[in-house]
C-alpha cells in the first residue's frame, strides 16, 4: 500500500491518485458524523478499485469570514492527516481557502478543482455541503454537475448520536470547554488528542519530583483549564500514562500563558524537541491556587494516584481510538 500523502490542491495530483473517490468537507474533529461520510467514500473507492481521497479547506473558512471570532480548531492539519491516514485514505488534499477562492463560482469549483485538479470519479459529502460564491452550489447543484461532468455523487444524512442529537464539531468544542472530555470522546469516536513539540519550561516540576513535558497549544484552544488523566505518545510511538495540567499555574506563575504540562508516568529522559501527542481520558479537577508548594505536592500525588486508577480501567472506543491512544 502506498504511503499516505498530504498535498496542496494547487499542486499537480500524481497519476496514481487521479480518478479517485473524494470525500469533501472541513472535517474538523473527524468525529463520528464525519466518519459516516468518510466510510461511505472508502466503501465506494473499494468498490471501484480506485484511491480514496479527502478534500478539505485550510484555513477553516470561518477564520476567513469571521476573523474577529476565535475558532478552537479540534484537529489542526497534521492531526487531521494522521487520523485520515489511520482511516485508510490515500491522501489528504488541502485547498487553500482565501477570499479569492471563496469568490469562485460553483461551476468553477467543479470544473477547476474536482474535474481538472483531482479528476474524480465520485464525490461523497454531507447533505448540507455548500460551495462557490455566496454558497450558490448545494447538494442538488453538485448532483446535476456530476451528471454533466461524468462523476457520481453520494450525499450522507446528518449523523445522530444515541440520544438522537446531531453530532457536530460545535457540540464537541462546547464539551471540551467544560472539561467533559469523556463525553467529547463519545462524539468523536476516539479520545481528544493534541499534538505539539515539547518545549523547555521553568523546571519547577522536576524540582518537586514531578518532571513535566511542556507543550504549547494554539492560543485559540478552548479546553477547560484543569488537571486531566492522559496518555502520552512519543514520536517513536511509545505510549505512557500520565497526568496533565492545562492552564496558567496559579500557585507559581499568576501571569503565565496557558501551557499543557504532562507528568509522564514511569519515564525518565529528555523529550525536548520531540513532537508528541497527548490524549485526554478524564477531567480530575479544576486548577486551584495552593498555599505553598507542600500543599501543591500533596495534591499532585493524589492526582497521580487518581489518574493511574482511571487509566487502568479504560478500553478502546473504536479501532481509531485503539490506534491513537492504546
Amino acid at each position: 500500500m502506498a504511503a499516505f500523502q498530504r498535498i496542496l490542491a494547487t499542486a499537480p495530483l500524481s497519476a496514481d491518485l487521479r480518478g479517485g473517490v473524494v470525500a469533501i468537507g472541513n472535517f474538523d474533529g473527524v468525529h463520528r458524523g464525519h466518519q459516516a461520510v468518510l466510510e461511505r467514500a472508502s466503501t465506494e473507492a473499494r468498490r471501484r478499485g480506485v484511491p480514496a481521497l479527502v478534500l478539505t479547506f485550510e484555513p477553516h473558512p470561518r477564520k476567513i469570514f469571521r476573523p474577529d471570532i476565535p475558532l478552537f480548531v479540534l484537529t489542526p492539519p497534521p492531526m487531521k492527516a494522521r487520523l485520515l491516514s489511520l482511516l485508510g485514505f490515500a491522501a489528504l488534499v488541502e485547498q487553500p481557502f482565501t477570499r479569492d477562492f471563496a469568490s469562485l463560482s460553483a461551476e468553477a469549483f467543479v470544473t477547476d478543482v474536482l474535474e481538472r485538479n483531482l479528476g474524480i470519479t465520485h464525490a461523497v459529502t454531507g447533505f448540507d455541503f455548500h460551495f462557490g460564491k455566496d454558497r450558490q452550489g448545494g447538494p442538488a447543484y453538485l448532483m446535476a454537475a456530476g451528471e454533466r461532468h461524468g462523476f457520481g455523487v453520494t450525499l450522507v444524512d446528518a449523523f445522530r448520536d444515541e440520544g438522537a442529537e446531531v453530532v457536530s464539531s460545535s457540540r464537541i468544542r462546547g464539551l471540551l470547554s467544560e472539561g467533559e472530555v469523556a463525553e467529547a470522546a463519545g462524539l468523536l469516536g476516539y479520545r481528544f488528542t493534541v499534538e505539539s513539540e515539547v518545549v523547555g519550561g521553568q523546571q519547577l516540576g522536576r524540582t518537586l519530583g514531578f518532571p513535566t513535558a511542556n507543550m504549547r497549544l494554539s492560543a485559540e484552544a478552548a479546553l477547560k483549564e484543569g488537571i486531566y488523566a492522559v496518555r502520552f505518545r512519543r514520536a517513536d510511538g511509545t505510549l505512557h500514562d500520565g497526568v496533565a495540567s492545562f492552564g496558567r499555574r496559579p500557585t507559581v506563575d499568576d501571569n503565565g500563558a496557558p501551557l499543557l504540562e504532562t507528568f509522564v508516568f514511569d519515564f525518565s529522559g529528555d523529550l525536548y524537541g520531540e513532537v508528541c501527542q497527548v490524549s485526554f481520558f478524564g477531567f480530575l479537577r479544576p486548577e486551584v491556587k495552593f498555599e505553598g508548594l507542600y500543599a501543591l505536592v500533596a495534591q499532585m500525588k493524589r492526582d497521580e494516584a487518581e489518574a493511574r486508577a482511571l487509566l487502568a480501567g479504560v478500553k478502546p472506543l473504536s479501532d481509531l481510538d485503539r490506534a491513537i491512544a492504546f
